[in-house]
Order: structure tokens, then sequence, then C-alpha cells
């Protein structure tokens, strides 16, 4: 069986990810993971971080915020987050939009954060 063939399964069966495990954690622990810890980042580099629910178009998902940062290259790092994180980041500067998306990939968000 090939990955594509266990995504299919998935999206077919309408598996909840959350829960599905590589025998030591499932994808809910690991999301929950990088999101404390990109709000740590954000909190420790605040000066950069910024937080905003809607898009640079003014699209908002429900539910759903971005948390960001700029980094010294002028280049983003950001995520969403659930809404429900947005309170944990009452001290991180709030945007009435998001700045332009500068196209970043999850290869590049671990270039510069390896950059930091």
């Amino acid at each position: 069986m090939t990955p594509a063939d266990i995504n299919l399964l998935i999206k077919e069966n309408k598996i909840d990810t959350n829960f599905v495990s590589d025998g030591f954690h499932t994808f809910g622990e690991l999301y929950e993971h990088r999101i404390t810890i990109f709000i740590a980042l954000c909190r420790k580099m605040k000066r950069v971080a910024w937080k905003t629910k809607l898009h640079d178009d003014g699209v908002e998902w429900q539910g759903w915020f971005i948390l960001g940062l700029f980094t010294k290259a002028g280049k983003q790092i950001s995520y969403h987050l659930p809404i429900s994180k947005w309170d944990l980041l009452d001290d991180i500067k709030t945007l009435e939009r998001a700045p332009k998306w500068d196209g970043h990939t999850s290869e590049d968000v671990l270039k510069r954060l390896a950059e930091l």
C-alpha cells in the first residue's frame, strides 16, 4: 500500500487524522506541540511578531487566525492557528490584515526557522 492509497482511504472514510498515530504520537498531539512551540517563539520575538484574523485580501477563515513573524531577511514565517489560541497572544501586536503573503512554502519555513 502506498502513501497515496492510505491518503485516499483516509479521505474516503472521513477519518479524523488527529487520532492517527505513528505509534508514539497522534497527528493531533504533534500539531498541538507545533502550535505551542510557535506561540512561545512569537512571545520571545514579539518585536517582529503579529497576529490577525484577516488575510491580506480581507478573507477570514472561520475558526482560525494567522500568527506570524518577520525574519531578519524581511521574509515571513506564518501559520494558521485555531481561534481558541487567540487570547494566549494578548501581548502580540494585532494587525487589521495580514501582510501580503510572500509565497513561503513549508520548506521555506523550515529554512527560515533554522536561520533565526
